[in-house]
């Protein structure tokens, strides 16, 4: 099997890019896989030495096929970044997984990933893998089609990547036009909707939003898992989007995760109500209240 590049988008937590690498280090598939790491600029004098010292340390990156560097001279912000590197390398390799530096991942990812990305290549309802779950559902099976896609260690091919649609205005409208912004919203659990809208306000510049979108309105699902080969760690602060209280806190699966072709090829309906119970869970009135009392209680007087 010839695997696929990984991408690896970094910007100024020294720590955490340390602790993914190692992660990676631990899949035997790394040293058969190249690595593109995309280090952006600083954006402040503030960020200017965490960046610089995220910079020594990829400078000595090993274990890999090959380790390729690509520093911004200048401060490109995450989205941008997100968006050029993948459509630069998806182009070039036809596949690409993808990562950020705040993420740990399982021994057996990159087998879970390079399989399901060689098993699902001709299906073209299927566009994007998602190795993350941190609903903790019990019924959820290994492996599962469902019409969203998660951000945190996926991977996608050329044929799907270009169903991306930048424009988060004619996304929006689209949604409108076709009232389909409930069933975006998981029934009306989770606010996907007002974060594209707030991404058309220049309130947020999320690319993951504008990717759930477009293919959502392109009819074409995503495979996730039951068992997450991926954990999110930052939520601590570090980054952008922080805090979280633990909401989207994941167990790591440590063996392997078989992929076989699921059929028929259509969203499995009975994963779709796990994910609108935990949404509705964890993001209805009193839920929100008490995470609101709990950070002030703890001084965090943030919105």
């Amino acid at each position: 099997m010839t695997y696929a590049p990984i991408l690896l988008f970094v910007y100024n937590r020294p720590e955490h890019t340390r602790r993914l690498i190692s992660s990676l280090l631990q899949n035997q598939e790394a040293a058969e896989s190249e690595l593109f790491i995309y280090a952006d600029q600083c954006k402040d004098i503030a960020s200017a030495q965490s960046v610089q010292e995220v910079r020594e340390y990829i400078h000595t990156i090993t274990g890999f096929k090959r380790v390729n560097l690509i520093e911004r001279t200048e401060n490109w912000g995450l989205a941008r970044n997100i968006i050029d590197g993948v459509t630069t390398q998806v182009n070039a390799y036809g596949r690409v997984i993808v990562l950020e530096d705040d993420l740990i991942v399982a021994p057996y990812f990159l087998r879970f990933m390079n399989d399901a990305l060689e098993i699902y290549k001709d299906e073209s309802r299927v566009g994007h893998i998602q190795a993350c779950d941190f609903t903790h559902a019990p019924t959820l099976p290994d492996t599962f089609l469902i019409k969203w896609t998660g951000s945190w260690g996926w991977a996608t091919w050329a044929r799907a990547w270009k169903h991306f649609n930048p424009d988060g205005t004619a996304l929006l409208q689209e949604l409108e036009r076709k009232q389909l912004t409930r069933t975006f919203d998981f029934n009306g659990t989770y606010g996907f909707t007002r974060m594209l809208r707030r991404q058309t306000e220049g309130k947020n510049n999320s690319w993951a939003i504008r990717w759930n979108a477009s293919l959502f309105l392109a009819d074409i699902l995503s495979l996730n898992v039951g068992k997450s080969l991926v954990q999110n760690t930052g939520f601590d602060g570090s980054g952008t989007n922080c805090g979280g209280g633990g909401l989207y806190n994941s167990t790591l699966w440590m063996q392997p995760l078989p992929v076989s072709l699921l059929s028929p090829i259509e969203e499995n309906l009975e994963a779709r109500k796990e994910f609108q119970k935990y949404y509705y869970r964890t993001n209805n009135f009193w839920a929100k209240a008490f995470r609101r009392i709990r950070r002030t209680l703890k001084g965090d007087f943030g919105a």
